[in-house]
């Protein structure tokens, strides 16, 4: 065997826990968790290519007990059982350590740490070189001029002296160390009252443990602090002592049916190493595979012949920067050029470049295009700086572009899609032929994932791309995109182009293989793109003078209560400071503690002053105070100032990705979160009106979630009430309390109805008790009946606890997937709170894919119907839509239609609809 290089020994069981809990909480497309994967793999690789190892093995611990548990069955007994998202991480790192050609050693009735030790003796016996790669501190007993440590968790390497300087004694005396401080993570007891400190100094003075007993009188006489007391810890403890040096005590004569010369890595696999890679989304590794860079040690041989059936994992990075052919598009001659290409070509790839990401008022500063890999043009429009070269005109690329955009025979991509359609519009520009969004094939395989480009590219190419922020600033200052050279947008806008392109590539061949998801896909997210598009510039009328004078009102309001609260609290203080708050309320007026902040300090949210309010008038103002400060400044003050110079409306920006149940949010504004419920709110909704001759029209499923819970869960008792048509809330009192509907209260119902919507979000009786105010005892006793009643609920949520943890996931009726990575985590929190989100999910998700067909459905219909009717929002469950006064009946009868009839459950859909000069009065 040659000495050049050293035998590594790898302790696999050490590397487990470290990556694990190192490691952030990464997941592969299925949502499965594969941060131990990465961090053992990528350590283990790293230590390879560093020391290139012609001999070396991965060892770990064997199932079962050692002979350790046997001398004390409290050894490792404070140990925690394996985190399941650990335990299921285990077999697949196995499978890619044999896929690289590693030799992986388990050995029953002893610990990784006794073969290695007899491994490392076994070499130390021939004179040959050793390297430990492990995290535990009992290892260091092993240290001589031949072995050594290495922690590849931060490449500290010790030697002889290595040791001494950590733990302040030489690797013969660490057996003695661990002895006396004893080991918390094994349970070694050691000596009660000893540490680290007061170990090393006896062992200063001291060989060992057998010598400090011999001369144990001694100890009392030593310079340490209580060396007295320390002298009597070691006599009551001495059995302690003993028993705790044979537990640290490394095997080093391991019967083996092995030796170090049997430790060659064989011939890695790459095939297979390709297929786990691919599985588990290790993106770089397969880049690295493909590029034959996986493994830079000459001593870990590969098949010289190539992957069976590979592609360019990416074409992006396997290509130089010669090889992109990325131009900028400054004379007719290009253009001309480029549109024979575009009208060549099936699908092109095409991205702008705008002043603003405000979709509505924007202007085109370029367009980006690209037909194929690496190969991209930007056509720069508005660009101003000194010495800018001459651009076309908007009007010649308009002319030229235009056929191209609109003809539905040339498929587009788009990454976010929905934002280029709305800027193209403002240009007279209808894209037509749009087939893909990047952004929402990402979502729709993942909805947990990151969507944005740069994201995405590093996850799926391994490419780190130009960011708009790197693009834009210069020598510390920030510039708008019009103002960068023409020379550095196009390699930027380029690139936009051409990874949208390659992103396609990469996602679109795994989305077309799950049929549900393709459906998903084609039939709902990239119709309902446009659909929003159109949404979004259509916008909504606003009565500015309404909020103005609303503004005004609440200014008043406000100053009223401010002066209420601090004449209460005694003195005057900023309301909005937490910390002001906090001397006030748990200072000054002693009020009770509830929750504290992750600093300490009391807690002053939401939810701790809506508790104190119950029994404390100040809390109850300085939410009231809260409530109507947000309503002002996100609403009444801010909206006149939204309203768009154009034509006097709102353009609201719709999210296809904010939520990952899939359902839309919305921002600039956000119209989901005006107040429906109070009279401040109300006003708000009071300003959304109607243009003369047309009125508002409200459409809202009702009760769609239980709905889908009777679908879901075939309860007899939910399906018979829906069926029948009737009021569910006072139909579960009356089945909760054995009594008629008739003589339900209003207090009953509202009770039913916290149980109704509760549950279905996962609620306990604890959080129902504090909802509604009622004792726990008397909540449970509403949730024990609820589930006596409707006994299929309680199966359906067992079950789909259970589904969700055997596939990482659940799914809509549509086939909607949410991954939930923490549905097998050992933290008892984090796997309730993914439990809950596993009932409510399937429910919610399958509202938003029903709201979402009735507006395909809906859109399909209005353009037969000309100017009659527009849909201008969505909110929750909601469509609002403008339709002429004189076409109001016949129209709301149609819209109610569509919508009960787009989606067909066992249970039938009820939509409730408005009519108002606004959308409170329609609602």
């Amino acid at each position: 065997m040659s000495n050049q290089n050293p035998i590594i020994l790898i302790d696999g069981s050490s590397y487990l826990y470290r990556a694990f809990f190192a490691t952030p909480a990464l997941t592969n497309p299925k949502g499965e968790p594969t941060g131990a994967i990465y961090g053992v793999t990528n350590m283990i690789r790293s230590l390879i290519n560093q020391y290139n190892p012609s001999h070396i093995a991965v060892v770990f611990d064997a199932k079962g007990g050692s002979f350790r548990k046997e001398i004390y069955s409290d050894y490792k007994a404070t140990r925690e059982a394996m985190p399941e998202d650990l335990r299921v991480q285990v077999e697949p790192i196995h499978n890619i350590l044999k896929a690289m050609g590693l030799p992986l050693l388990c050995v029953e009735g002893v610990e990784a740490d006794d073969v290695i030790g007899t491994l490392a003796k076994q070499a130390e016996a021939e004179n040959l070189s050793v390297l430990i790669s492990t995290g535990d501190k009992d290892m260091a007993q092993l240290v001589s001029n031949n072995v050594t440590l290495i922690n590849t968790m931060n490449n500290v390497v010790l030697d002889p002296q290595g040791v001494v300087n950590k733990f302040g004694v030489p690797p013969a005396k660490i057996i003695d160390f661990l002895a006396l401080m004893g080991d918390s993570s094994d349970n070694i007891p050691g000596v009660p009252g000893v540490g680290e400190k007061t170990a090393t100094s006896l062992l200063t003075e001291f060989n060992g443990i057998d010598d400090i007993y011999q001369h144990i009188d001694q100890v009392e006489k030593l310079s340490i602090r209580g060396a007295k007391s320390v002298k009597q810890k070691l006599v009551d403890n001495e059995k302690e002592a003993r028993l705790s040096y044979l537990l640290a005590t490394i095997k080093t004569d391991v019967e083996l049916n092995f030796t170090n010369e049997q430790l060659k890595p064989e011939t890695a696999d790459l095939n297979k190493l390709k297929e786990m890679f691919e599985y588990q989304g290790f993106n770089r590794w397969l880049t690295e595979l493909q590029n034959n860079t996986f493994f830079k040690a000459n001593n870990i041989q590969v098949d010289s012949t190539k992957i069976d059936n590979a592609e360019p994992i990416s074409q992006f990075d396997s290509a130089t920067s010669d090889s992109k052919h990325y131009e900028a598009i400054l004379t007719s001659e290009q253009l001309d050029n480029w549109v024979k290409k575009l009208k060549a070509c099936q699908l092109f790839a095409f991205d702008t470049e705008t002043t603003s990401v405000d979709h509505f008022h924007a202007q085109l500063v370029g367009i980006s295009l690209s037909i194929n890999p690496n190969e991209a043009c930007y056509i720069p429009i508005h660009h101003y700086y000194l010495g800018v070269p001459k651009q076309l005109t908007i009007d010649e690329i308009i002319q030229k572009l235009k056929p191209i955009f609109e003809d539905l025979s040339i498929k587009k991509i788009g990454q976010n899609v929905k934002f280029d359609y709305c800027i193209l519009a403002n240009y007279g520009i209808t894209v037509k032929g749009i087939e893909f969004d990047t952004m929402l094939e990402s979502y729709v395989l993942n909805s947990n994932d990151r969507h944005d480009m740069d994201s995405m590219a590093q996850k799926y190419l391994n490419h780190k791309t130009i960011t708009y922020d790197e693009l834009t600033k210069v020598e510390r200052k920030r510039i708008t995109i019009d103002m960068v050279d023409i020379e550095r947008t196009t390699l930027y806008a380029c690139e936009d182009a051409d990874i949208t392109l390659l992103l396609h590539r990469k996602l679109w061949p795994t989305l077309a293989k799950e049929e549900k998801l393709n459906t998903l896909f084609s039939h709902i997210e990239m119709p309902l793109a446009i659909i929003l598009a159109n949404m979004e510039r259509t916008g909504v009328l606003i009565d500015e003078k309404q909020l103005n004078h609303h503004s005004k009102e609440l200014k008043i309001k406000l100053e009223q209560l401010e002066k209420q609260i601090h004449d209460l609290a005694g003195e005057v203080f900023n309301i909005a400071s937490p910390k002001q708050l906090q001397v006030i309320l748990f200072e000054k007026n002693q009020l009770p503690i509830i929750k504290k902040t992750p600093k300490g300090d009391p807690s002053t949210n939401e939810e701790v002053l809506s508790e104190l309010a119950n029994d404390y008038e100040l809390p109850r103002l300085i939410l009231e105070y809260r409530g109507l400060a947000k309503l002002k400044n996100t609403y009444t003050d801010k909206l006149p100032l939204m309203i768009s110079e154009k034509d006097h409306r709102i353009h609201t920006n719709y999210n296809q990705i904010g939520t990952v149940t899939g359902r839309l949010s919305s921002n600039d504004p956000n119209l989901q979160n005006i107040p429906v419920r109070n009279e401040e709110g109300r006003k708000i909704r009071q300003a959304f009106i109607a243009p003369k001759g047309y009125k508002i029209v409200s459409a809202d499923y009702s009760q769609i979630e239980l709905r889908i819970m009777a679908h879901l869960s075939q309860d007899k008792n939910l399906l018979d009430a829906f069926a029948n048509d009737k009021d569910i809330h006072r139909f579960t009192a009356s089945e909760i309390l054995a009594k008629s509907e008739h003589d339900v209260t209003s207090e009953e119902r509202r009770r039913a109805k916290a149980v109704n919507f509760g549950l279905i979000y996962g609620m306990s009786a604890f959080g129902l008790s504090r909802q509604i105010n009622i004792p726990r005892n008397e909540a449970k006793f509403y949730i024990d009946s609820y589930f006596e009643r409707y006994p299929s609920v309680e199966r359906y949520m067992e079950n789909t606890r259970l589904l969700a943890a055997e596939k990482g996931y659940v799914e809509t009726l549509s086939g909607r997937r949410l991954y939930l990575p923490k549905i097998r985590s050992s933290n008892s929190i984090e796997k309730r709170a993914a439990e809950r989100a596993a009932i409510n999910a399937p429910m919610q998700g399958t509202a938003a894919d029903i709201i979402k067909t009735a507006m395909i459905e809906m859109d399909k219909w209005i353009k037969s119907q000309g100017d009659d009717i527009k849909m201008i929002m969505q909110v929750h469950d909601e469509l609002v839509f403008e339709v002429k006064e004189d076409q109001i009946t016949t129209i709301t009868t149609q819209i109610k239609s569509i919508m009960e009839n787009c989606y067909k459950l066992d249970v039938p859909l009820k939509v409730d609809v408005g009519i108002g000069d606004n959308w409170d009065e329609a609602h």
